[in-house]
């Protein structure tokens, strides 16, 4: 379990975490709402360490990751998979390259074993035979996918996505969505989805939580979302113009 306590970071003068406090249970897919430039990334840099808080802490499987040596930092980052926004492929590789690279930086795996794992890995996102691709030859949703066979190439116990749909048309959205799924139960992993796609949380989501003025301000299944009395989340939820939560106003 990851255990989130009064967390708190801001830059310069921007205050984008208030204390925030969540607990996220083995197994589970949590999805993680908010506008834009609310905090979301910074929450998941923060699980991962990349980041340092102002204040509070995180747990994971009741180890302080704050206090831990950057070798037992090292090893405990070995038991997440990340798969960022824009994919983050490495264009001068090939997409075996790309996907096999934890295994060769980490692992004293044989050529052939890490090929063996990268082709096992490329069929679970539905990529068979693309290992001599490169980057510029993908779709963005087969990018997405590879990106997330390398997230996945290590087997880890958490896999973190940051806006996984982001870019993508509806049909390829909701087979991302349906590989989320897909692999939470496969690998049994606990899956952390950053996102504001609402089609996606309704087919992801077993909890959501939505991050507001740098706090959690809702926590509850897709049911109690989706009926809240809450005027800020209710609002967020029903894409409704009117509202208490306010666009800055463009600029000419």
């Amino acid at each position: 379990m990851i255990k989130i306590v009064e967390l708190k970071k801001s830059f310069e003068d921007k205050i984008v975490l208030r204390g925030v406090n969540l607990e996220i249970y083995d197994g589970e897919k949590l999805v993680v709402i908010g506008r834009s430039g609310c905090g979301k990334s910074v929450l998941l840099k923060h699980i991962l360490n990349l980041m340092q808080p102002d204040d509070g802490y995180i747990l994971i499987d009741d180890v302080p990751i704050k206090k831990i040596s950057q070798k037992d930092l090292f090893f405990l980052r070995k038991q997440f998979g990340f798969l960022f926004q824009g994919a983050a492929l490495f264009d001068s590789m090939t997409v075996a390259e790309n996907v096999g690279l934890p295994l060769k930086e980490h692992t004293n795996l044989t050529e052939k074993q890490i090929r063996l794992k990268v082709a096992e890995k490329l069929e679970m996102v539905g990529l068979p035979g693309t290992e001599k691709l490169y980057p510029a030859e993908l779709s963005g949703g087969m990018k997405k996918r590879v990106g997330l066979a390398r997230a996945i190439i290590m087997d880890p116990k958490y896999v973190l996505y940051d806006e996984p749909t982001t870019g993508l048309d509806p049909i390829m959205a909701a087979n991302i969505d349906h590989l989320v799924n897909e692999l939470n139960k496969k690998l049994n992993v606990t899956s952390i989805v950053v996102t504001h796609d609402m089609q996606s949380v309704s087919r992801v989501a077993d909890r959501v939580v939505m991050l507001h003025m740098g706090k959690i301000i809702f926590n509850g299944n897709l049911d109690e979302l989706f009926n809240t009395d809450n005027p800020v989340v209710y609002q967020f939820v029903h894409a409704m113009m009117e509202g208490p939560i306010k666009p800055k106003p463009l600029k000419y």
